[in-house]
């Protein structure tokens, strides 16, 4: 994990996502937000529009890249992927926990030996998943409970972090310590919609709890004034 740390200023925190369609969105985004933020995800809405290219428009601007395509598939194939991910220069990447542990391993493993060593993020639950969802698809009913086991399948596969919900953050790092890199989606100012996340907390909270990162897109790509979002949550953290 050549690239982040645990951070120490509160805009540091920030990581927007880039959800956008196309590259002229994604300019005219880039060109508003400026230096306010230091990292950037790129998901699969973008990476599918622009494929490696996002990777490389970001990074123009002195952007760090979350690449964000939550890769589950067979461990050759998974190895492979993060093997050329890593040669675009991302600093994290993630992979689903889902996937097992000989998947996290040698995705763990092909980022080690990359020139750029990028951190391997370990997506445990998804934010938009209530107890009704994860027992339709065979998770233990509570959240947290199913966020932990795939916490420690995660880590102890060699997974640099763990992406969560701002209801679990608390609890992994509780369990973990200081060591992994906890990254929250699903952040929402007070007065924001939740859209269609289930399990939501403010800045703050998460940063409370025991965030190291905050991804956050909608309430401020898609706000009236999106400088203004990021200076906004900024100040809530402090």
């Amino acid at each position: 994990m050549a690239f982040l740390d645990h951070p120490a200023e509160a805009a540091e925190r920030i990581i927007v996502a880039l959800d956008v369609p196309d590259q002229s969105s994604l300019a005219g985004l880039l060109g508003v937000l400026g230096s306010r933020i230091g990292l950037a995800k790129v998901g699969l809405e973008l990476f599918s529009a622009l494929g490696p290219r996002a990777v490389s428009l970001a990074a123009e601007r002195g952007l760090g890249v979350f690449l964000d395509l939550k890769l589950h598939d067979i461990p050759n194939t998974v190895a492979g992927a993060v093997r050329a991910a890593s040669a675009l220069g991302v600093r994290l990447l993630t992979v689903h926990a889902a996937g097992g542990g000989k998947m996290i391993e040698a995705a763990a493993e092909a980022a080690r030996q990359s020139d750029s060593s990028p951190a391997v993020i370990a997506v445990t639950v998804l934010t938009s998943l209530a107890p009704a969802d994860l027992e339709q698809i065979g998770l233990p009913k509570d959240p947290s409970v199913a966020v932990e086991r795939l916490a420690d399948l995660a880590l102890g596969a060699g997974a640099d972090g763990l992406v969560c919900s701002p209801r679990e953050v608390g609890i992994l790092r509780q369990r973990f310590g200081p060591g992994p890199l906890l990254i929250t989606p699903g952040v929402r100012l007070k007065e924001a919609s939740r859209d269609d996340q289930a399990r939501t907390a403010t800045p703050a909270q998460a940063v409370a709890a025991g965030a190291d990162y905050l991804v956050i897109g909608r309430p401020i790509t898609r706000a009236p004034d999106p400088a203004a979002a990021v200076e906004a949550i900024v100040a809530g953290m402090i």
